[in-house]
């Protein structure tokens, strides 16, 4: 078998990549600025104590920009001693609408004031184990919603640095600010309106969620509260949020012979009206409907959707506590009422 010499050509050797352009330092900045580190250091960290003319807040921040110099979050930290974020675990339950824009408000208010929110998505931790873990992130302020910390949580979340801890629920903890949200209320004007409306057989949905009944139960109390002593039955109505819960408990609306009905919110209140629709059940005339929330989508059903308005402190405010529980952690803590609820009278009740 002949053999045939083949020539293979010479691979090239690999062009060497490019070595990594080195991190930008706070130096750079300076000598592309002509300031000093210093004068850098407190401009880009807002630093107010001392007073920076406008040209050079630019040709800092220019310079910054052209070189892609970020200050480091953990070395600032150590020179202060704390970090500036602000804790946000997420809420034990699905956020609705008005709680998503209360938080929206409350970071930009917080942003314009140079901290940095941080929500902390983990689930299943609860009480002091939520809180270890919380303080393993160093924040300088934690909000916490709704109840699950007690005071051995805020103590172990102040030795870790936080100089301001934040509830939301119905009653204050000890060493925390809070703000005490009156879930009660809301189901005492609901209870009220109907009866004020003649109504006398009111049911109130309950939400079979996970974790609803930290709200669901108060706002059940506050019904029963608003209607005892007198001629009106409350039936508790256990509703999980899926078209098959409302249509079953629907179907058997008759029988239960309610002419009114509270739905926790406007998003059960949607989810029910449409179930009772189809079942050929009036409203207001065979059942009247209030829900809470006063969301937008409401207002877009037929018939309207009677509401209770909840006024929950703006995300300036809340800001502005936690700004100042920062710089003085030593102050008492402030507690303070978030709700005011008001009744929104439409067609459906």
């Amino acid at each position: 078998m002949p053999y045939v010499m083949v020539q293979i050509p010479k691979t090239p050797a690999p062009l060497p990549s490019p070595a990594p352009r080195p991190v930008p330092t706070s130096a750079d900045v300076a000598r592309l600025a002509g300031v000093s580190r210093a004068t850098v250091s407190y401009v880009l960290n807002n630093t107010s104590a001392v007073r920076i003319s406008e040209p050079t807040r630019r040709r800092v921040h220019e310079a910054a920009k052209e070189l892609g110099y970020v200050p480091h979050a953990a070395a600032r930290s150590l020179r202060a001693g704390h970090t500036r974020i602000v804790l946000m675990p997420a809420p034990p339950v699905p956020a609705g609408p008005l709680y998503s824009r209360f938080v929206h408000d409350f970071q930009r208010a917080l942003s314009r004031l140079d901290y940095t929110v941080v929500q902390y998505g983990a689930s299943g931790l609860r009480g002091d184990e939520a809180a270890r873990a919380w303080a393993e992130l160093r924040p300088v302020a934690v909000l916490v919603p709704g109840p699950g910390i007690g005071p051995d949580g805020v103590a172990v979340l102040k030795r870790s640095g936080a100089r301001a801890v934040v509830t939301l629920g119905a009653e204050p903890v000890e060493g925390a600010h809070a703000l005490l949200m009156d879930h009660e209320g809301v189901g005492r004007s609901a209870a009220e309106h109907l009866y004020a409306r003649g109504r006398r057989r009111i049911g109130v949905v309950v939400p079979q969620e996970r974790g609803m009944e930290m709200f669901s139960r108060p706002r059940l109390d506050g019904t029963r509260a608003a209607l005892r002593g007198t001629d009106a039955t409350v039936t508790e109505l256990p509703l999980a949020h899926t078209e098959e819960s409302a249509a079953a408990l629907a179907a058997r609306w008759r029988d239960l012979g309610l002419d009114a009905v509270f739905t926790y919110n406007d998003e059960y209140a949607m989810l029910l009206m449409r179930a009772l629709q189809d079942e050929g059940v009036r409203i207001p005339e065979d059942t009247a409907v209030i829900g809470a929330d006063d969301l937008m989508l409401g207002r877009l059903l037929r018939p309207r959707l009677s509401t209770i308005r909840i006024e929950l402190p703006s995300g300036r405010d809340l800001a502005g506590l936690v700004d100042r529980a920062v710089r003085n952690p030593g102050a008492e803590p402030e507690a303070r009422e978030t709700y005011g609820a008001t009744v929104v009278r439409r067609e459906s009740s």
